[in-house]
């Protein structure tokens, strides 16, 4: 259901489950939780400096697995409260830039998956939306955050009474994501990324990844993010990657980060 595989400095997270388009149950959740327990440890030790999430199949993630739910006695808060909110905020303290691919249906706790990674590219055919109208339900996962901060709050409340989805070129277009590209390039191109930032000085890119959180929960002005990017630049210029980046710079070649 959920693989880890670590080579060249790279963790990938794989769902694969494309029988029921990679949706979530509990069980589920906690191999997913376990994945990512495992590269952190790996990137602990060195060994990882960045991570991809991505699916199998015809899905990036269609959501929860609700084939097995009985309404009648369904604790959905604590499914998503107990399971699904520690894993996204595990998700997102990962200790090196995160990067997921994300193809076909992106819906519920899957949408949640995409917004608890640093940076997403999509397939241009990509699904996003809020479906759960027909369920009887609601934007979950953090949705409702998400698509209020990019979209306001006519289109985010457009989307969800009415159930459509967009597709991945929309949502780039509209500032959800980072890149959308064609289905069949997706993976080879983020994976070329991914190794690339795998190789650079993974200690900086950590720094602005916690500065860029902390200006978004605090929702920090002009001079107190300066003031905090100014601390964090005093303490990476005391770092190996620092040095040897100056010191590639003055030479004209290429750095050797150690990460």
């Amino acid at each position: 259901m959920i693989s880890l595989s670590i080579a060249n400095n790279v963790a990938e997270v794989v769902l694969n489950a494309p029988h029921k388009l990679n949706s979530l149950d509990e069980q589920a959740l906690a191999d997913l939780t376990q994945a990512y327990d495992d590269a952190a440890a790996a990137a602990s030790r060195g060994e990882v400096r960045a991570l991809l999430l991505r699916g199998e199949g015809r899905a990036f993630c269609a959501g929860r697995d609700i084939s097995g739910v009985t309404p009648e006695t369904d604790d959905a808060e604590a499914y998503l409260g107990g399971l699904v909110q520690p894993l996204l905020k595990k998700m997102s303290a990962f200790p090196a830039p995160t990067f997921a691919a994300a193809h076909g249906a992106c819906l519920g706790v899957g949408l949640g998956l995409l917004l608890a990674t640093d940076v997403v590219y999509v397939a241009e055919n990509a699904k996003f939306g809020s479906p759960f109208a027909k369920l009887g339900a609601t934007l979950d996962s953090g949705g409702h955050w998400y698509f209020t901060e990019r979209l306001g709050m006519h289109r985010t409340l457009d989307l969800i009474y009415t159930a459509e989805l967009i597709s991945g070129t929309e949502a780039v277009a509209q500032g959800m994501f980072s890149r959308a590209m064609p289905a069949d390039e997706l993976l080879a191109n983020t994976r070329e990324i991914v190794t690339r930032v795998a190789a650079g000085p993974t200690g900086a890119f950590t720094a602005s990844k916690e500065l860029v959180a902390h200006i978004r929960d605090q929702r920090l002005g002009l001079w107190d993010a300066m003031a905090e990017e100014n601390a964090e630049q005093g303490r990476l210029c005391k770092s190996a990657d620092y040095a040897e980046g100056f010191r590639a710079f003055q030479e004209k070649r290429a750095p050797k980060f150690v990460g």
